[in-house]
């Protein structure tokens, strides 16, 4: 399978953004880009902190992701970044209209509970309820898919892949 969409996985810490986008942009057969990366150090570290980011934190990070995104547009790629709330999404395709956006959700305790598991990440889990209190969940009129995160990474990325696949048919 392959795509000329560039795709955000999107949704609160913990849900397996950076471990489902690459295997997600695998089976697409387009690049991977970890959102994380795009943050300015100062981002990072107030989540290191604790401290939860304010939309002015956001707003240049939002911009290098659609800055990225727009370099692929027609080419297709796959990119990570909560995009928690709609205003983040829309200025998202501001810069690169046509994203397709695969929402992770879940139940917050297995997100939790993974959370607690990985390692050497910047994001505590004292976030967590900050995260799910931003969440605006897709909107029937954005282009995207909502993808359950319970069982393995290579699950999800299929059934991402087969999620995606249905908005093109």
């Amino acid at each position: 399978m392959s795509t000329t969409h560039v795709v955000v996985v999107m949704g609160v810490a913990g849900t397996g953004k950076t471990t489902v986008g690459p295997l997600l942009a695998a089976r697409l057969g387009v690049p991977y880009a970890e959102g994380d990366d795009f943050h300015p150090e100062a981002n990072i570290a107030k989540m290191s902190a604790g401290t939860p980011l304010t939309d002015d934190d956001r707003w240049p990070w939002l911009d290098a992701i659609g800055e990225w995104a727009h370099g692929r547009a027609g080419l297709g790629g796959v990119v990570s970044s909560s995009a928690l709330k709609r205003a983040y999404r829309d200025r998202l395709r501001a810069a690169a209209p046509g994203l397709v956006f695969v929402h992770l959700t879940g139940d917050r305790a297995l997100i939790e509970e993974r959370m607690t598991r990985r390692k050497g990440h910047f994001m505590p889990t004292a976030l967590l309820d900050s995260q799910f209190a931003t969440l605006q969940p897709l909107g029937p009129d954005e282009a995207g898919v909502a993808v359950d995160v319970a069982g393995t990474p290579e699950e999800i990325a299929d059934r991402a892949a087969e999620a995606l696949a249905t908005l093109d048919g």
